[in-house]
Formats: structure tokens, C-alpha cells, sequence
């Protein structure tokens, strides 16, 4: 994978977000909520800035429970028994995604409260 083009290298993260999104329910929950988020910033009208900030959040949620996946993956295929150290990784991983959900309401409820009482 290291030498291959750029285009292939594409390729191989559309099929990691294709595994994701067949594999993961939460990662197509996310990937969906992320959409009627930015349905609701058109229909408040929101301004440039919280469509960033959003942008970022949403992305940053995504990029965790890509990365939760890939690790929850490679551990039970490395190791499919319980093993406290690969379970410890795993929890770590799956909080790494709730910090970024978190991160991602808190980046909602500022974006909420300035456009309504801007409106």
C-alpha cells in the first residue's frame, strides 16, 4: 500500500468508509445525524462560522468511530478472547468517540443558542 498511487490510495479509504458504514451501526447513526444536522443549519440560517465549526465537529466525530472500528476490528482478530489490556483499548477507543459526540452537542447547542438569539 505504500508505494501505490494516489488514486489507489482513494480507493482504499472509500472501502474503509464502505466497511464502516456496512458494518457500523454507529458510524451510519452518526453519518445521518450529521446530515439533519446540516439540514437544521440551513433552516435556521446559520452563519458561515457555525457551518465550520460543525463541519469540523461532525468530522471529528466520524474520523473516532472510524478509528474505534479499525481498532475494535484488528483487536478481536488479533485476539478474540477477552483479554483485559485489549478491552482497556477498545474502552479507550469507544471513549475517544464519546468525547468527540460531546464535543459535537456542545458545538450544537452554542450554534442553537447564537442563531436563535441573533434571529
Amino acid at each position: 500500500m505504500k508505494n501505490n498511487s494516489l488514486l489507489r490510495r482513494f480507493g482504499y479509504a472509500r472501502s474503509g468508509l464502505a466497511a464502516a458504514w456496512r458494518s457500523e451501526q454507529s458510524f451510519r447513526t452518526e453519518v445521518i445525524l450529521g446530515g439533519v444536522w446540516f439540514a437544521v443549519l440551513v433552516v435556521v440560517g446559520a452563519d458561515p462560522l457555525w457551518w465550520l465549526l460543525s463541519s469540523v465537529a461532525v468530522a471529528f466525530v466520524l474520523a473516532t468511530e472510524l478509528i474505534n472500528t479499525a481498532l475494535e476490528q484488528l483487536a478481536d482478530h488479533l485476539e478474540p478472547e477477552q483479554v483485559p489490556a485489549v478491552e482497556m483499548a477498545k474502552d479507550c477507543a469507544a471513549g475517544a468517540v464519546l468525547v468527540a459526540v460531546t464535543a459535537s452537542l456542545v458545538v450544537a447547542a452554542f450554534t442553537l443558542r447564537a442563531t436563535i438569539l441573533q434571529g
